[in-house]
């Protein structure tokens, strides 16, 4: 008996899988879907003067303002390797004899800054260490935050953004008060 109630069930189970309504009726002619939105990363370039009149910061406005969601990611022009610059991500630390320094940022939705931190006496430091620091940023927005991948990688980060050359944006310092 449970091997006829198991065969009809399985019978069953076939018919239904196998059938198929009345066909609708066909949509207007021409009529596409929604379009989808595009997400752009921004991406701006800023250069920096670390001295002791700015306090060893540069504090750079978004304007418009950026999600509360988004991520900001900051590179520093390290080095050329002929006339292709290598980017490398903040935070960034060189030890020196005289104490250890790091190029860092912080950021709001509203602005963000780069500055020289550690436990060193900045007056110290050749202006190559200083002068002409050329920063690029790079707003990810929050739909690709969680993406698998690697945020230090500059190229990487660009190429899924699709940010090319041309894309960055320069910025000015905010004006002191």
């Amino acid at each position: 008996m449970k091997k006829l109630i198991a065969i009809f069930g399985f019978a069953t189970m076939f018919a239904f899988q196998a059938c198929e309504g009345p066909v609708g009726p066909p949509g207007p002619p021409g009529q596409d879907g929604l379009d989808g939105i595009t997400i752009v990363g921004e991406a701006f370039e800023v250069e920096v003067d670390f001295t002791e009149a700015n306090d060893y910061r540069e504090l750079f406005e978004f304007d418009p303002a950026i999600l509360d969601s988004d991520v900001v990611l900051v590179y520093i022009r390290w080095e050329q390797d002929g006339n292709t610059p290598i980017w490398r991500p903040l935070p960034q630390t060189i030890f020196f004899e005289e104490g250890v320094l790091m190029y860092n940022y912080d950021f709001t939705q509203f602005d963000f800054s780069v500055f020289l931190d550690g436990p060193l006496d900045y007056s110290l430091l050749s202006s190559d260490w200083t002068d002409n620091q050329l920063f690029r940023i790079v707003i990810v927005p929050a739909d690709f935050a969680g993406s698998r991948i690697d945020f230090s990688d500059y190229e990487a980060v660009t190429k899924l953004l699709g940010i090319e050359e041309d894309d960055f944006i320069p910025l000015k310092p905010k004006s002191k008060n």
